[in-house]
């Protein structure tokens, strides 16, 4: 770039920095290609030159920041759990400590003796001897004289300052000189603010330019504090601004009218072998109640784990598919019913044969694997398999009422006569593209019922799923027992081994979930130490239950082969199935009451809750054998939690207080950022960007009068996870 011109915030980093390949390398696995990037790309932390210790004047139990001099590092392991790890002595002027990494024996090679580095973590103490318990590690080129020495440089008086997270070739410090660097050029006077400035104001909350200057270069601790604020409240604002227009512009186009015949209803619902709970007849109300107004249905029907989801999308369905449109003239009425995986379509595949059955209503099965449709002409008890044209050909004509399937439903081969309604279950799993997919396939827009069994937070539902009106299942059905969960201490897994076999030869099954499918490459570092589904299978079979039948299930088996062994396992000629958490969502066999979870440390909590969910599918007492893998301190409290939570929404609440959002709602899973997810803590936040984007949407619909914020949007919300 040439010196007279100024950068703008799309100029990529790469023209303004001669950057090493490494860090250019660095900057592009962080995401940040652009100024607007690199300015949007906040510290994880603060951190002041006051916290820095001298190593004699460590004490157990505290947080510290220390640096020195590496004296040795080398890989080792647990006497006694064998867990592979780190250990370095580090010195300074005033003595020796030692730091240990576990599971991370790779670091070992990155501690060269002699280099200076900066450590910041926990003190622990064992055998009245200090130690470093898995510290942040930082190599430095020189240390602070004193501690009123800046990290960033002599002549800065910057006592408060800003970490980042890093990677290979960009520290935390190169991060802090270049965001500093384009500050000098100029750039904060070529960035327009997209929050209206009555907004601002209103709230007291600082301007884009403030915000970024605070964020990045805080003097004191309150400047970051409100420039957080600002972006935590501006992330939620965008996402609801980007909910509630969708919404709106969803809400004009035309829909089948749908109303059921209240008499046929009746007979279909007196076909299940129990009465609807208050939840599910309130919940087929609101959907009936929707589908009747000519205007699409937009809805999340959220329910704890086993608490009967199936049977009010199986209901809709009925409904749907037996009730032509008032003017007649568009013929029956079709249902488009969307699962994450192929074991969850067959799952509903095989629920609904069951529903429906003897019923004049064909049922089609369409995923990566093939077609199949219900009932077989040969067998009307039975189901064929057929061609996938044949499939696509019968739901094109109307001929197919009910097709079930995986992604493969919304691919361009795929044509619907009469869609009407989709159904999606296990929505977050999909990404937006996918889902708009299915649901803009007609000039008539179909109804559209999402279902989840991932219990969300109040503000992150409100949030998230701003687009959508919200019923929740609160209730399961009447004889479910709640379920035992206990977190097993090594001394006391054989009185586990042994309930479960008694729980067996009883005539029950049992889960054993393992974090992954084989056994770690021992000649590589970064391996997972976490037992393996097949080593597992293995050491069941031969050392503990070898009187019963043991198979295993995991994600890279070929379909057919899935197929078989959860076929064999419904009919219980599998006692025990070891698998990954490819179980997780929507597997249903009543006769398993029994789960055991390796490793759980390694799943969220959500996960957990979705997998101890799957022995609650009967009358039978459930139980769930939690292993944890670890002494963290917050990873326990969140296993224990499992244990005492009374269902999967006050789960939700708590691990949203103790992990900002984690599994149960973090960014992985809903597209925000770990600073938005703060905000999602805030009600009166939430409320309040919901209350401010209702208003302007209202107003000016197409956000004519806001260019920024619709630009905004328009670059900013592609792919958040939304309807």
């Amino acid at each position: 770039m040439k010196p007279t011109q100024r950068p703008l915030p799309q100029t990529p980093l790469s023209t303004i920095f001669r950057l090493t390949p490494l860090q250019s390398k660095g900057l592009e696995k962080l995401g940040l290609t652009t100024i607007n990037d690199l300015l949007h790309y906040f510290p994880t932390r603060y951190s002041t030159i006051a916290e820095v210790r001298l190593i004699r004047d460590l004490k157990a139990g505290e947080q510290t920041v220390i640096y020195g001099r590496i004296v040795s590092a080398k890989t080792a392991k647990g006497y006694r759990s064998g867990v592979p790890m780190t250990e370095a002595i580090i010195e300074d002027s005033t003595g020796k400590i030692k730091a240990i990494w576990f599971h991370q024996a790779y670091i070992a090679k990155m501690l060269e003796p002699d280099t200076m580095i900066k450590l910041s973590g926990k003190v622990e103490e064992r055998k009245n001897v200090l130690y470093l318990a898995n510290p942040e590690v930082e190599k430095m080129k020189e240390l602070p004289i004193d501690a009123g020495h800046s990290l960033f440089g002599t002549t800065s008086d910057a006592t408060f300052y800003p970490v980042y997270a890093e990677t290979k070739g960009v520290t935390s410090r190169f991060l802090y000189h270049h965001i500093q660097k384009v500050f000098a050029m100029g750039i904060l006077e070529h960035i327009a603010d997209p929050i209206p400035e009555n907004i601002l104001t209103q709230y007291h909350l600082p301007s884009l330019k403030t915000a970024l200057v605070w964020i990045h270069a805080p003097r004191k601790e309150s400047d970051a504090t409100s420039a957080r604020k600002r972006f935590a409240f501006e992330e939620v604002f965008m996402i609801q601004l980007a909910r509630i227009q969708e919404r709106k512009a969803f809400k004009q186009h035309d829909a089948f009218t749908i109303e059921p015949d209240q008499k046929a209803l009746e007979r279909f619902i007196a076909r299940f072998p129990f009465t609807p709970t208050a939840g599910q007849t309130r919940a087929l109300a609101d959907i009936f109640n929707d589908v009747k107004k000519g205007t699409p249905m937009a809805r999340l029907l959220e329910g704890d784990v086993g608490s009967g989801k199936t049977f009010v999308a199986a209901t809709s369905a009925y409904a749907v598919v037996t009730s032509p449109p008032r003017d007649n003239k568009f013929g029956n009425l079709q249902v488009a019913y969307m699962a994450p995986t192929e074991i969850l379509a067959e799952q509903h595949f095989k629920s609904f044969i069951e529903y429906f059955r003897d019923l004049p209503i064909q049922i089609g099965l369409l995923t990566g694997s093939g077609a199949k449709k219900f009932p077989s002409k040969v067998d009307p008890s039975g189901v064929t398999k057929i061609s996938r044209a044949q499939l696509l050909k019968w739901t094109a004509e109307g001929t197919i009422p009910i097709l079930i399937g995986t992604h493969a439903l919304i691919q361009k081969s795929v044509a619907f006569k009469n869609l009407a309604l989709a159904i999606v279950d296990e929505q977050h799993r999909f990404g937006t593209k996918q889902r708009g997919k299915l649901t803009r396939k007609d000039a008539v827009v179909p109804h559209f019922l999402s279902m989840t069994a991932t219990p969300i937070p109040r503000t992150l539902a409100l949030t998230i799923y701003g687009n959508l009106d919200l019923t929740v299942l609160d209730e399961k059905p009447a004889g479910r027992l709640p379920i035992k969960t206990e977190l097993i201490l090594p001394n006391t897994r054989k009185q586990m081994e042994e309930h479960i076999r008694k729980e067996i030869l009883g005539g029950r099954q049992a889960y054993v979930i393992c974090p992954r499918i084989d056994e770690p490459d021992p000649d590589k570092e970064l391996a997972l130490n976490a037992k393996s589904v097949t080593e597992e299978a293995k050491r069941l079979k031969a050392n503990i239950f070898p009187e019963f039948e043991i198979e295993i299930l995991h994600g890279k088996m070929l379909p057919k082969d899935k197929e078989e062994t959860m076929t064999r396992f419904e009919k219980g000629e599998i006692h025990i199935l070891v698998a990954t958490s490819v179980i997780e969502v929507g597997v249903n066999v009543p006769n398993a009451t029994i789960i055991v979870i390796e490793g759980a440390e390694r799943f969220g909590l959500a996960q957990l809750h979705q997998l101890r969910g799957r022995v609650m599918r009967s009358t039978n007492q459930p139980y769930c054998y939690i292993f944890a893998n670890t002494s963290n301190d917050t990873s326990l409290k969140r296993l224990k939690a499992l244990t005492t939570a009374r269902s999967g929404f006050e789960l939700a609440e708590l691990d949203l207080m103790l992990r900002g959002g984690g599994e149960l709602g973090g960014g992985k899973q809903w597209g925000i950022s770990d600073l938005g997810m703060e905000a999602i803590k805030n009600i009166k936040m939430v409320e309040a960007a919901r209350s401010e984007a209702s208003r302007i949407i209202d107003e000016d619909p197409d956000l004519t009068a806001y260019p920024i914020l619709r630009t905004h949007i328009e670059t900013g919300q592609k792919d958040i996870h939304w309807e």
